[in-house]
């Protein structure tokens, strides 16, 4: 064991001696290794960021959550033409389904709706994110309060001008004062502030309640009728909990077609998009990314390979005659093969932790700057040391054996 380790010693230190001799050439032939695993690693990193943000953002909600509307949240076989054909869903479905889907724990009513600028006295926050939902919502997606509460049912369906500040759209307009009775400027309407969000972060797609503020859905309706062009109405099902999601839709499905009218044979004018099916389609771009970046890193460890290839074969013809000595003194063809082996994948390696930590200082970076957590883990970190060895092995397995047959009296006196 001792041997062992006396040789791993010897290799790093002919390792080093060959980042020291001959810079140039060490770092270009370790270019390669370097871009390899920060290609693959910064993926990897992103990838499993962009995972952890989305659990995080819908950890709230549960994965059977039900989005029932006019548009489809994925891909579809129905042509634009005919999507375009398909009503909205109305506040009176929204009480049929509420008072007939048994198996549903929670239904709210929502809208989907521009963007709008809020105002407090000489103070205006732009740009924020409009949510108009009925009192359920809160149920069906919990949120964390800093202070005060949620509307209740009685303000929900009277349509109070009640308003839910996010976070960041409190601290904007009242910095340290008291936002909880305060009124503020809407859509020419005067609204009370009932309460404030805790700080949640950036949000999946850029929003997040941070940005956002909540009133009751039937203020919209109240305000504006319930065809307004630039509101999109949805009714979000919370199912039982271990209900059969299928058996569900299938009853949804059903219900909503007769109350419709739609007839036997004619297509389901609306979608049912179920919250797992979108975080499964992201799954499925996700797992594309990776793909990808496995695709465009192997090349780049492909020359990364040759690299240390060429290293390994300039370092035996360097040391020929020092090969003679070690075989003439009776060091045997295993100690001269693992001896380029080592010295192989230590540089190689090498190459690899310069690559990570790249990503490393860039993630830090990039999550100070976009207010995003790029989380570079430890299996990440594992991997690419792991791969960077294994490029170092194979690339040095080929001079290490020429190493280990070289003939000692021949090399001694090739190498004099």
């Amino acid at each position: 064991m001792i041997v062992y380790f006396r040789l791993l010693k010897e290799s790093f230190s002919f390792a080093m001696n060959a980042l020291r001799t001959n810079k140039l050439r060490t770092v270009l032939s370790l270019l390669g290794v370097t871009i390899g695993i920060f290609s693959i690693i910064a993926v990897l990193a992103a990838v499993d960021s962009l995972d952890r943000k989305i659990k995080k953002d819908l950890s709230s909600l549960d994965k059977n959550t039900i989005y029932l509307m006019k548009f489809s949240f994925g891909p579809t076989e129905i042509p634009q033409w005919k999507r375009e054909q398909f009503p909205d869903v109305t506040y009176e479905e929204y009480q049929y389904l509420k008072s007939s889907m048994n198996g549903a724990e929670n239904l709210c009513y929502q809208f989907f709706t521009k963007r709008e600028n809020i105002k407090f006295e000489a103070k205006t926050v732009s740009d924020l994110n409009v949510v108009p939902v009925s009192s359920e919502f809160d149920d069906i997606q919990k949120l964390d309060f800093q202070e005060g509460r949620f509307y209740n049912d009685s303000e929900s369906n009277s349509g109070d001008a009640l308003i839910v500040l996010g976070h960041e759209v409190a601290q904007n307009l009242f910095e340290n004062y008291e936002a909880i009775g305060q009124k503020v400027r809407l859509y020419g309407q005067n609204f009370t502030v009932i309460g404030v969000l805790k700080k949640q972060g950036a949000g999946l797609f850029g929003d997040s309640n941070d940005s956002s503020v909540f009133l009751p859905s039937n203020f919209m309706r109240r305000m504006y009728g319930d065809n307004a062009d630039f509101l999109t109405p949805v009714i979000i099902l919370k199912p039982n909990k271990g209900i059969d999601i299928e058996a569900f839709k299938a009853e949804l499905t059903q219900k909503l077609r007769n109350y419709r009218g739609v007839k036997t044979g004619d297509m389901d004018n609306f979608f049912i998009n179920v919250l797992s099916g979108f975080t499964d389609f992201l799954d499925g771009i996700i797992s594309q990314m990776n793909v990808v970046g496995w695709i465009i890193a192997g090349f780049s460890l492909l020359v990364g390979g040759f690299g240390i290839a060429n290293i390994m074969f300039v370092s035996v013809k360097e040391r020929t005659n020092l090969i003679g000595i070690q075989k003439s003194l009776g060091a045997k063809n295993k100690f001269i093969l693992l001896q380029f082996l080592f010295e192989a994948v230590i540089l190689s390696v090498i190459g690899g932790i310069i690559g990570l930590l790249l990503v490393w200082i860039i993630s830090m970076v990039l999550t100070k700057a976009l207010d995003f957590d790029f989380f570079l883990g430890t299996g990440n970190v594992l991997l690419g040391t792991g791969l960077a060895a294994l490029i170092g092995l194979i690339s040095g397995i080929l001079p290490a054996i020429s190493a280990s047959r070289l003939d000692p009296v021949e090399a001694i006196r090739t190498g004099m």
